[in-house]
């Protein structure tokens, strides 16, 4: 096992991008963690990871990965868990978490996160390469609810249930990202506010925030697209506030991946989640 990761605290994050190096180092303002993507982070030198090795003397650090394909039908890539190990080992983040999702078949890699059936199947699947990962990287980790498009007819567990049985049948935490919920909400016509109520809020040692794309279906119904290249919305703010009241104080992560703006737009939406977990009792 690795030595105690560093505390990652409950109170406003961002996703780091480079741009953001030398305004970070003036002046963080409430940002008091930052989360990397893991697959940016996985080459042997240069300036993204001296700049990660000095942020992360002033700053927890937590690591998501994207490209595990925990949800594939096929085992996970042996080069890429290695890979992950050894950032892991060297950065010992306070967080690694990664998705509910498939990004892999045969030899392809498709640059999505894919949904998955919630079957009994599956459910044995993504538990057999959570285990293998957090063996393999000495540590727990948390899976992220994804944003949903469409369900599947074969499902058997509702997405709450299935990932509150992952954590029971492995001991891995849970991210609860709060803008997928309303995305999914949305396109697949559910209560947000229910999902919230039904979610293993005890198991989630993070939560993310971020932006999504309006359009619509082809019969002319609200269609969310989960883009993180925006502000975020008004229901979804209001919808972390109900969260945080079931949850108490968490990390919160704002995520802006896409068309990243100056550092003060992105600052002032973590000034809104600081905000947020200051009206939270302790």
């Amino acid at each position: 096992m690795l030595d105690a990761a560093p505390f990652l605290p409950a109170a406003a994050g961002v996703g780091y991008k480079p741009q953001h190096f030398a305004d970070i180092l003036a002046g963080a303002g409430p940002v008091k963690w930052l989360e990397i993507h893991a697959e940016n982070y996985m080459g042997d030198g240069g300036r993204p990871i001296a700049q990660l090795r000095h942020l992360s003397e002033q700053f927890a650090i937590s690591v998501h990965g994207v490209g595990l394909s925990i949800g594939g039908e096929g085992p996970l890539d042996a080069d890429h868990l290695a890979r992950l190990k050894h950032l892991v080992g060297w950065l010992n983040p306070a967080s690694f978490s990664e998705h509910l999702a498939w990004s892999t078949h045969d030899s392809h890699f498709y640059n999505d996160l894919l949904p998955l059936p919630y079957t009994d199947a599956t459910l044995a699947r993504v538990c057999d390469h959570i285990n293998q990962v957090q063996d393999t990287i000495g540590r727990r980790m948390l899976l992220e609810n994804p944003s949903s498009y469409l369900a599947f007819a074969e499902s058997s567990w509702s997405e709450p249930e299935f990932l509150t049985e992952i954590t029971r049948r492995t001991g891995c935490g849970l991210l609860l990202d709060v803008n997928n919920v309303f995305v999914s909400a949305t396109n697949l016509d559910f209560s947000p506010q229910g999902y919230i109520d039904a979610f293993a809020q005890d198991q989630v040692g993070e939560i993310h925030l971020g932006g999504h794309d309006e359009d619509e279906d082809d019969h002319g119904k609200p269609l969310l697209i989960d883009s993180h290249g925006a502000e975020v919305v008004d229901p979804v703010w209001a919808l972390l506030d109900y969260t945080l009241a079931k949850s108490g104080p968490k990390p919160v992560l704002v995520e802006w991946d896409t068309d990243v703006p100056d550092w003060p737009v992105l600052a002032a939406e973590a000034t809104r989640a600081a905000t947020a977990l200051e009206r939270v009792p302790a």
